[in-house]
């Protein structure tokens, strides 16, 4: 299975939209690298860096599925180096 690094990058505006995301981020848990949140209070908006490795598609949905969540807006990079599970060399296109 081939799969892609990235970064999901997350704007939280609606704090009532939490909840939602946080299932939805245990939910694709085993793909997360990890992550970091960065509350902005005097906006009172929340940042929050994503990092993933998984197959593009699974990435995508992941993505989609935050964006179209009440408040929240997503922006994802892809890095242009491709992995294959069964082969640990890394293949540049």
């Amino acid at each position: 299975m081939e799969t892609r690094i990235a970064i999901i990058g997350v704007i939280v505006e609606d704090v009532s939209s939490v909840e939602t995301l946080n299932a939805l981020l245990h939910q694709y848990a085993s793909y997360i690298i990890g992550r970091m949140g960065i509350p902005h209070r005097k906006r009172g908006v929340n940042i929050i860096s994503i990092a993933v490795e998984a197959p593009q598609d699974v990435i995508s949905a992941m993505s989609g599925k935050i964006g179209r969540l009440t408040g929240i807006s997503s922006k994802t990079i892809y890095s242009n180096v491709k992995f294959d599970d069964g082969d640990a060399d890394r293949q540049a296109r």
